[in-house]
């Protein structure tokens, strides 16, 4: 037969040897091809069986189907043709998801909805399941208050005099540590506040079987970089069991622009806290990195503090958690940070120079500001015209020298971070924000007349009692420094 191949003396044969050679070859040639295209399948991102099933997206991440402005960050990631961060797909917003561990956030904020939801939504994203809001001025306010009270998991507590009346009795008054900020105004005031509102914080998770707990600002963003799925509950998970609180450092914002409108979405740069930056490099590279201002970073450097909750858990200033019974055991974080937004838009300058009462002198501002740049910013802001201060503002915090931002992110003190910025547009592009105010502005009116009545019955908010969405709209306005409570 083989010898038939490949023989002419005998043409009976031919018509038979010439389809076996037919199909020989056409055998030899499909085989790889198919077994390409297998391979091709097994290695497709999305895996084999999403070809043959529907899979649901992540609640409030969109397909990026558009061009978009900040493409350059989104092919960074590897996404620019399939939702961001895919593992978060079947991920619930719900806060009494029975994950673990069960982790909240508090914080002290007068801020409006623009910055309030991203921050929230983005910290739900990666594993935040409860927040407790001690809301003033336009936190306060209807509009924004009665969105925040229907996010589920966010707990909106008032300054009401109740709530006043009932930190007057704190054991914290009695602590020295905290002695030297009390009956000052400003940043003082709010730092005393800060420590109030994390002592009562600590109740309300405790009741609330929350393990893990932080404070932040809502110009902050926790950073979980070193966890798996870029997850803060993974993070936890990784923490021994005999460690009762962990330190993110903080990295600064490092702004490009003078014109940030949306921080959380515009900004990519940030300058790493020295505890993620070699001695030699830190030290070496220090005169360029302050570019003339006083400090490494414009405003704090010690980074901020979250802890396991437990008996006797109190907390230690605004960055840090201690305990009446015990040295707690502290490790720092070797890779995740807390991302600090701080004067990335230049309005900022006149917003904290607005909420402040004190006099625009070298000796006054002591008085109110703990730290230098927040002393120069506020003098620069009060004194100047709008030219000079955005001139100030250009000199001081903006990043405008290519060369030098270059040096620095070759050298590693300023690095690129786009993770928050790419969850948080997503979350905008697929309508989360809009929908949440337009939700509950819609609740509103069609309970407004039952809300109406029983607000004209009620003298006081109830502390921690969150039913009445109709209040009375306060402006922020500088205060004088408290008289002392009575214990």
């Amino acid at each position: 037969m083989a010898s038939g191949l490949y023989s002419s003396s005998k043409p009976t044969m031919s018509s038979s040897s010439s389809s076996s050679s037919s199909w020989l070859f056409l055998l030899v040639t499909l085989l790889p091809l198919s077994l390409a295209c297998f391979a091709f399948l097994l290695q497709w991102p999305e895996g084999i069986n999403n070809w043959f099933t529907d899979n649901n997206p992540f609640p409030g991440m969109t397909t990026i189907s558009k061009k978009r402005s900040d493409s350059g960050c989104v092919s960074l990631l590897g996404q620019s043709h399939a939702t961001s961060f895919p593992y978060l797909k079947d991920l619930k917003l719900d806060h009494k998801s029975d994950l673990k561990p069960k982790i909240c956030i508090t914080t002290s904020t007068s801020a409006g909805l623009e910055q309030t939801l991203p921050w929230i939504f983005y910290h739900k994203v990666i594993g935040v399941s409860t927040f407790y809001l001690f809301v003033e001025g336009t936190a306060a306010s209807p509009n924004v208050s009665r969105v925040l009270e229907t996010i589920p998991g966010v707990n909106v507590i008032y300054r009401t005099k109740e709530l006043e009346e009932e930190q007057a009795k704190s054991r914290i008054w009695n602590e020295t540590w905290l002695e030297k900020f009390f009956y000052k105004p400003c940043n003082y005031e709010l730092f005393v506040k800060q420590n109030l509102n994390m002592e009562m914080a600590i109740t309300m998770a405790r009741d609330d079987g929350m393990d893990w707990i932080l404070h932040l600002d809502t110009d902050e963003l926790v950073h979980p970089s070193g966890a798996s799925e870029y997850s803060l509950r993974n993070l936890f998970r990784e923490v021994p069991a005999d460690v009762d609180a962990v330190i993110f450092v903080n990295y600064e914002s490092s702004v490009e622009r003078d014109d940030i409108k949306e921080p959380f979405t515009e900004v990519s740069m940030f300058k790493k806290n020295h505890e993620h930056v070699p001695t030699d490099v830190y030290f070496g590279n220090y005169k360029d990195a302050t570019r003339g201002n006083t400090n490494y970073f414009l405003t704090y450097g010690n980074g901020k503090s979250a802890a396991r909750i437990q008996d006797h858990l109190r907390p230690n200033g605004a960055h840090r958690w201690y305990n009446y019974k015990k040295t707690p055991n502290v490790i720092f974080l070797g890779e995740a940070a807390v991302l600090h937004y701080t004067y990335s838009r230049f309005s900022d300058l006149t917003s904290r120079r607005d909420r402040c009462g004190c006099k625009p002198t070298r000796e006054d501002v002591k008085r109110c500001f703990m730290l230098d740049f927040d002393r120069s910013a506020f003098i620069i802001a009060s004194t100047s015209t709008s030219e000079e201060m955005l001139q100030w503002y250009r000199e001081h915090v903006v990043w405008t020298d290519e060369k030098l931002k270059l040096k620095l992110l070759k050298k590693g003190i300023l690095t690129r971070i786009y993770a928050p910025m790419v969850i948080i547009q997503e979350l905008r592009e697929a309508g989360v924000f809009t929908s949440v105010v337009t939700s509950a502005h819609m609740s509103f009116s069609n309970n407004s007349s039952i809300t109406r009545e029983s607000s004209s019955k009620a003298t006081v908010r109830k502390v921690l009692e969150f039913d009445d969405l109709v209040g009375e709209s306060k402006a922020e306005s500088a205060l004088p420094p408290q008289s002392p409570p009575s214990v």
